[in-house]
């Protein structure tokens, strides 16, 4: 599977896992880092994911995500992470910046999907 071997998917998913164990151990980065990069990588590694499995499934390498697909997952995770999540617990908070770089990651994963994997 050429998507599971692309660095980027790799580098996008070490970013993301040390900015999480960074945050549970409470080591000093800078805010931004802390609360927007994560919003930033989630879609890209949620699609990138997804379109792996999905190739895995169907046994082909020219399966690529819809951009209606695209769209209503990154709008399940805005009303979910965004809207939702900080009604019910106080750990969430709602950012209308983190709702731009969901939907700015969506979007670059969609654009860049076919030269990318």
């Amino acid at each position: 599977m050429k998507i599971l071997k692309h660095p980027i998917f790799y580098i996008s998913m070490l970013v993301a896992f040390a900015i999480y164990i960074a945050q549970k151990f409470v080591l000093p980065l800078p805010n931004w880092v802390y609360f927007y990069v994560n919003d930033f990588l989630c879609m890209p590694i949620v699609l990138s994911t997804c379109l792996a499995v999905l190739r895995i499934i169907k046994k082909t390498e020219a399966l690529y995500v819809p951009i209606g697909i695209v769209l209503a997952l990154t709008m399940y995770f805005l009303i979910y992470f965004e809207w939702l999540m900080p009604q019910i617990n106080t750990r969430y908070t709602s950012d209308l910046i983190d709702a731009g770089l969901y939907i700015l990651g969506g979007l670059l994963f969609f654009r860049f999907q076919k030269q990318l994997f």
